[in-house]
C-alpha cells in the first residue's frame, strides 16, 4: 500500500497560517526517515510535518523496542521504564482519587498499552475500560494482565455522560483526529468528572540540550509536541477547562538516557542522569517546564 502524508498548511490546533520549521529529527525507532518539526506563531504548537496518515502509519509502531506495546526488557533504558510505570502506576490513582474524590468509579483508559493501568485499578476496584489500537499489545495485555483490552475505534461508539474519569497516558500527541478526540472526550466525560492528560513538554530544559535528538519528538509516532501554552489554547478552543497541571518527575531521566542512546555516540548514561536532574530542578522552580505535564481537565 502506498503511504499517503499529511502536509499541513495551517496550524493542527488553532488553525493559523503563521507557521515555521524549527527542526529536523529522525525516526530512531524503526525507519531511520528524517522528518522536519514545525511551530505555529501563535499557539506554540510544533508538529511533525509530512506525517503518514492514520492509514499508513501503523509500520512506524512494529518495532520488538516499542516499550508499551512489546513488555520488552532488554537493556538499561528500558528496565528503568518498567521500574518507573510500577512506581508511578500508585501515583495516577492517588492523583486520580485526589482530583476526583471518588473512591471508585468509572474510567476509560485510551491508549492503554499492555493494560498495566487498566489491571491496576480494576484490582482496586474501579470499572475500568481500556482501548488500545495495536492488536499485538491487546494481545500482551491479555497474556501478561488479564486485561481484555477493547480496540480503539470503539471510541466514537460510547454514549454521552458514561465515565467518571478518562486517562490518557501519553496518547495525544499520537492522535490523528485530535480535535474530533476532544469533542468526544468532552461528550463521554460525566458530569464532575475529569480527564487526565498527559504529554511531553517540548519547552523543557532536557528538550533544549538534546534538541532534534530529544527522544520525546519520537517522530512521526509523534504527531504534535506540545507546550503548556498550547493545551490552554486547545482546550479553549473545546471549552474545557484546566483544573491542576502536574509534574512528571521521572520522564526527564528517562528521556534523557534515551536521547543519549540516540545520539550515536558511547552511551553515556551519566550525563543522561544529571540532565534529567537539572531538567528537574528547572521544573522545581516553574512546572510548565518539565519534561512531561499531567492536565487535569472538566467541562
Amino acid at each position: 500500500m502506498e503511504e499517503k502524508i499529511i502536509t499541513y498548511s495551517t496550524c493542527p490546533v488553532c488553525g493559523s497560517t503563521e507557521l515555521d520549521k524549527a527542526l529536523s529529527a529522525s525516526d530512531h525507532l524503526v525507519s531511520g526517515k528524517e522528518f522536519e518539526i514545525w511551530q505555529c506563531g501563535q499557539c506554540a504548537l510544533r508538529f511533525t510535518q509530512n506525517v503518514p496518515d492514520l492509514a499508513s502509519i501503523g509500520p512506524y509502531y512494529q518495532s520488538d523496542n516499542y516499550i508499551s506495546h512489546s513488555e520488552t526488557s532488554k537493556g538499561i533504558v528500558n528496565r528503568l521504564y518498567h521500574f518507573v510505570r510500577t512506581l508511578t502506576l500508585s501515583d495516577k490513582r492517588r492523583l486520580i482519587l485526589s482530583a476526583t474524590q471518588l473512591v471508585n468509579g468509572k474510567m476509560l483508559d485510551i491508549g492503554a498499552g499492555t493494560g498495566a493501568f487498566v489491571h491496576h485499578m480494576q484490582s482496586k476496584g474501579w470499572l475500568a475500560t481500556g482501548l488500545e489500537p495495536d492488536e499485538a499489545a491487546r494481545r500482551n495485555a491479555l497474556n501478561v494482565h488479564k486485561v481484555d483490552l477493547l480496540p480503539s475505534e470503539l471510541f466514537f461508539q460510547f454514549p454521552p455522560d458514561s465515565f467518571d474519569v478518562i486517562t490518557m497516558w501519553h496518547v495525544l500527541e499520537h492522535v490523528h483526529d485530535l480535535h474530533d478526540y476532544m469533542e468526544q472526550l468532552k461528550k463521554i466525560l460525566k458530569p464532575g468528572g475529569r480527564i487526565f492528560i498527559a504529554v511531553p513538554n517540548y519547552q523543557s530544559y532536557d528538550a533544549w540540550f538534546y534538541k532534534s535528538f530529544w527522544a520525546a519528538y519520537d517522530v512521526p509516532r509523534h504527531l504534535y509536541h506540545f507546550s503548556p501554552e498550547t493545551i490552554f489554547q486547545l482546550l479553549n478552543k473545546h471549552k474545557l477547562h484546566l483544573h491542576a497541571t502536574r509534574p512528571m518527575w521521572y520522564d526527564s531521566f528517562y528521556i534523557s538516557l534515551l536521547s543519549e542512546k540516540y545520539k550515536k555516540q558511547k552511551k553515556n548514561s551519566i550525563r543522561g542522569f544529571f540532565v534529567g536532574l537539572i531538567s528537574n530542578m528547572k521544573a522545581f522552580i516553574d512546572k510548565e517546564h518539565c519534561s512531561s505535564l499531567i492536565y487535569v481537565i472538566g467541562k
